[in-house]
């Protein structure tokens, strides 16, 4: 699976590391190689930091399920306790 991004966000992603090597790089930096460098970016960087979200969200997940039934649970007959 490819990691892409929609246009808007894709075009506000070229723009930010064109200011990104103006400001930090003391660079400029032309539409082509900011292009270049996102499609390195979400091809080789990307998958890492999906990944890791995955595994975060599972995490997260598994533990509200693991708590589900303690935070859940009604005793069941307990009129006459």
């Amino acid at each position: 699976m490819a990691i892409s991004l929609p246009d808007e966000a894709r075009k506000r992603a070229i723009k930010s590391i064109k200011r990104y090597s103006e400001e930090k790089l003391e660079s400029e930096m032309g539409d082509l190689r900011a292009i270049l460098l996102l499609d390195f970016f979400l091809e080789e960087l990307a998958p890492t930091v999906y990944n890791q979200a995955i595994m975060d969200a599972q995490a997260f997940l598994q533990g509200r399920i693991a708590d589900l039934e303690a935070s859940c649970y009604e005793p069941e007959f307990g009129y006459w306790d």
